[in-house]
């Protein structure tokens, strides 16, 4: 679908918890339809009073549907950018851009899927769980968060079959030597024919000392978000060679194996 900007209508608005909102947009059905899993728009956020944020901010997509007219999104509240959206409501308009970025690959044909995620990772990736579902396709889900009140279980999976394993730094389970455990144990049990993973490098690294092939979307800052202004470029392992890749263009999804590190400015 052509990438452009779209006017939408705050359908609702509300808070998750202490940290998280949930946003439901209606905007136009060929959008909504086109628009995959792993894919982002940049939003344009509200100017307030006393702050007006400049740049658009980039969104992975947290829901598409049910009806064909629908987008979600689920966001931290924690800047200037995301404080400006936490203002709007039901019946205004939010300006987006998008659909951005390549998706996730899925096959209604796989067997079963592992996903492992950590805090806002959960967002993304969550339009996976209905197309699995959907398919018969199994999924595994190791979810990690801060504490138990921070995980969001419920809106990840939205009632979908699934075996979970949650992690918790308030308890120490979420240590990298703890998830490694744990990983192993779940890969000795089970057979994935695709594996996903958003929200935290240090969850992806360790996926990667373990060999683990699959598929990450990386969380990287970006300005234009159309491979103009190289502010999201990270480096990346391909064919025995360092390459730059822009993260707004090019990825935001990749293959584990590649990815290699941030990029150091100055």
């Amino acid at each position: 679908m052509k990438v452009e900007s779209h006017s939408c209508e705050v359908l609702q608005h509300d808070w998750v918890n202490a940290r998280y909102k949930y946003l439901r947009l209606r905007c136009p059905a060929p959008l909504a339809r086109a628009t995959v899993a792993g894919q982002f728009f940049q939003l344009a956020c509200p100017h307030g009073e006393t702050e007006q944020p400049f740049l658009r901010r980039p969104m992975s997509v947290y829901g598409i549907g049910p009806q064909d007219e629908r987008i979600e999104f689920l966001y931290h509240v924690k800047g200037v950018g995301t404080r400006a959206l936490e203002r709007l409501r039901p019946g205004g308009t939010l300006e987006m851009f998008g659909p951005l970025g390549r998706g996730f690959r899925f096959s209604p044909q796989w067997q079963r899927i592992l996903l492992v995620a950590r805090g806002v990772g959960l967002a993304t990736m969550a339009p996976l769980v209905p197309l699995a579902a959907r398919a018969g396709v199994g999924i595994t889900a190791l979810l990690s968060a801060r504490a138990p009140s921070d995980l969001m279980q419920e809106e990840f999976l939205r009632g979908a079959p699934a075996q979970v394993h949650a992690v918790y730094d308030s308890d120490g389970s979420s240590a990298v030597d703890r998830v490694e455990a744990l990983l192993r144990d779940v890969l000795l049990r089970q057979r994935f024919d695709m594996v996903y993973t958003c929200g935290s490098n240090r969850l992806l690294f360790l996926m990667q000392k373990m060999q683990m092939r699959g598929e990450a979307a990386l969380e990287q800052q970006m300005a234009c978000a159309m491979g103009v202004c190289l502010s999201c470029v990270r480096l990346f392992n391909e064919g025995g060679e360092k390459v730059f890749r822009r993260v707004c263009c090019e990825g935001p999804v990749f293959p584990i194996a590649t990815v290699s590190g941030e990029v150091q400015f100055g």
